[in-house]
């Protein structure tokens, strides 16, 4: 008897807690719906009073009116020349729509899967780890979110491996092409039609580049503008796609062909500095291929339309600038080294990206909200903490770089998502790893080949890389995306997605 009224107020006071969360889970609901159309509640009776007005007006007046304007015919010239001419500059100032028509992410062949038991044979196989370098992959990986079926390139699958220049470009050409034959197929867009092209990769810039590769291969035309870019981390990707936008405005009726990826046979770090090792743990073989347009009539056949592009370079001292960064160990060896600063200024920059592209995409109620709140903190310095605007009320689908289990957790955290809007992410890094700037194509393809992207939604991917950078783009959906009619990488095993990551699972 005792227990049980032990037990009792604890209950009480977990249904009394539950009761508040649900109250004020509704009262916020209840806000955003008030909120939200406040415009056109202010709108709606100018524009019932304007319509009033107009029915008011009787044959014999407009009869009047139209006399009156032929007796003042130059005014009505001036004015009529005007009208056209400030809707001609209107219409020849605005910017360009940039439509996505498709996009293709690259699926190695089978034979180059890597098991994470697999991983480590490979790992004591090279005969420069240490014990504890071997030990800490291990650890890492067992706590990485990274399955049993992603994919290293051929090179790094040899014993012993010597990886060479030559297995660099075979890994660079096997990516690039292999998804950019997709992507033709696809949209049976012919090489000749592109009049831009943009490869972006960060660790491999050779000579001839990559993007003289695709020109070459493909044939495209001569007058081509090609652009490689290198050394811009894993958000290299929006980067490309904000450089695709700039070209499109000034070159009407062009396609923009861009190609994001990572090189790693030549990458591999064959040190022990515990930074530098974590690249080797998480980093992965795959690669994306995007195609934009500014032609007015490819709406029709477009996937998405670009909305926006944000870009936030967080540089601003050596922590920043040290996060992700190329560098050489003590030995001569060369390799990525990731800094335990990394989440934290990963955060940190997502805010300010946040603070950018709120005021853009934001319904009214939450920018109300997120203004008080500064202003209270601001001006009257009340001790109130900063409103986190909820961007669910924005975005539908979100694409967060896959770049680790401790980077997407911080994302959660600082953008208060569920777990399924992490979804796409958590399974992108668990099936195909770390794929770099390429990361945000799967997970997109994810959600795809899951039939979640209807008409008018809108979809925020979000990228963070070297420097350090978090860029963010914008895309709305143009029609519904039916996964039975894709070509995509999850199709033929969509159905066995999500799956539960253990936080910890031992190899």
């Amino acid at each position: 008897m005792s227990e049980s009224n032990a037990i009792s107020p604890l209950i009480k006071s977990k249904l009394h807690d539950f009761k508040q969360s649900v109250k004020l889970k509704c009262a916020k609901l209840g806000y955003h719906y008030l909120i939200t159309p406040t415009m056109l509640l202010f709108l709606s009776p100018i524009v019932v009073i304007i319509a009033v007005h107009i029915s008011t007006f009787s044959l014999q007046y407009l009869r009047d009116l139209w006399h009156h304007l032929r007796l003042n015919l130059v005014y009505v010239v001036i004015c009529s020349t005007f009208l056209v001419f400030s809707l001609i500059v209107y219409f020849l100032s605005r910017a360009r729509p940039i439509y996505l028509v498709d996009f293709a992410c690259y699926k190695p062949e089978d034979a180059l899967k890597c098991t994470r038991q697999l991983f480590m044979e490979l790992s004591s196989l090279v005969g420069t780890f240490t014990e504890q370098s071997l030990e800490f992959q291990r650890k890492i990986l067992e706590r990485s979110g990274i399955g049993e079926s992603t994919y290293i390139p051929e090179a790094l699958m040899r014993t012993p491996q010597n990886p060479s220049l030559a297995d660099a470009r075979k890994e660079a050409e096997a990516v690039m092409f292999g998804a950019i034959d997709e992507l033709f197929e696809k949209t049976k867009v012919k090489p000749k039609d592109i009049g831009i092209v943009i490869v972006n990769c960060t660790l491999f810039n050779p000579v001839p580049s990559l993007a003289a590769m695709v020109v070459n291969r493909y044939k495209i035309r001569r007058n081509v503008l090609s652009f490689n870019l290198g050394g811009m981390g894993c958000s290299a990707g929006v980067i490309s796609i904000d450089l695709a936008k700039d070209l499109l405005q000034v070159h009407p009726n062009s396609y923009a062909l861009v190609i994001s990826m990572e090189n790693i046979t030549l990458n591999w770090y064959f040190g022990n500095e515990k930074s530098m090792l974590l690249s080797n743990c998480l980093f992965r073989m795959g690669g994306a291929a995007i195609l934009l347009s500014n032609k007015r009539w490819d709406w029709r056949r477009s996937k998405y339309q670009l909305l926006h592009i944000v870009r936030t370079n967080k540089a601003a001292d050596d922590k920043c600038f040290s996060c992700v960064t190329q560098k050489a160990d003590s030995t001569g060896m060369v390799g990525v080294s990731l800094s335990k600063d990394l989440m934290a200024v990963a955060g940190d920059a997502l805010r300010t990206n946040m603070t950018t592209l709120g005021p853009l995409v934001l319904p009214m109620s939450e920018r109300l909200l997120f203004f008080t709140r500064s202003v209270g903190r601001k001006l009257f310095r009340m001790k109130v903490k900063p409103y986190i605007p909820n961007f669910k009320l924005a975005f539908e689908h979100f694409c967060i770089h896959a770049g680790g289990r401790a980077v997407l957790d911080e994302i959660e955290k600082n953008l208060q998502l569920t777990n399924w809007h992490m979804e796409p992410s958590r399974m992108t890094l668990y099936r195909f790893g770390n794929t770099s700037s390429s990361s945000l194509w799967y997970e997109l393809a994810y959600t795809e080949a899951k039939g979640r992207i209807k008409k008018g939604h809108r979809v925020w991917q979000i990228a963070f890389g070297s420097g350090f950078k978090c860029n963010g783009a914008v895309w709305k959906a143009l029609r519904k995306v039916h996964p039975e009619k894709e070509m995509n990488p999850w199709i033929d095993e969509i159905d066995q997605f999500p799956v539960d990551v253990p936080k910890f699972s031992v190899i």
